[in-house]
């Protein structure tokens, strides 16, 4: 039995709808840096109401990528004196976009993000 055969709950299609509102946030949040910080927050907030559906791990990645990446930006930054800090910038940014689109797919499939 396939997860798209069983009905979401109204649990899970909440959890959904929050997960989708972060990730949204933060593909923004990729060329405004606001609205990374809000998305962010957002899935930070929500995330104990999403315990127990099917949808709980997209938080988990949501804000792991934010943590992942404000710490990695900041080493980036700070090695921007040299030229390693350009490179290591634009792999986070890289990373990023990969890891939301990743999560996107599989949030508006209905299926978790590690499966």
């Amino acid at each position: 039995m396939d997860l798209n055969d069983i009905p979401m709950s109204p649990h899970d299609d909440q959890a959904k709808k929050h997960a989708l509102l972060a990730y949204l946030f933060m593909v923004l949040g990729l060329f405004t840096g606001i609205f990374w910080l809000i998305g962010a927050v957002w899935a930070m907030a929500k995330a104990r109401d999403a315990r127990g559906s099917i949808f709980y791990d997209h938080y988990q990645n949501i804000i792991g990528i934010f943590w992942w990446g404000l710490g990695l930006s900041l080493i980036g930054f700070v090695l921007a004196l040299f030229f390693v800090g350009y490179l290591l910038l634009l792999g986070v940014w890289i990373w990023s976009i990969v890891k939301l689109f990743k999560g996107l797919a599989r949030l508006t499939s209905d299926k978790p993000y590690n499966s």
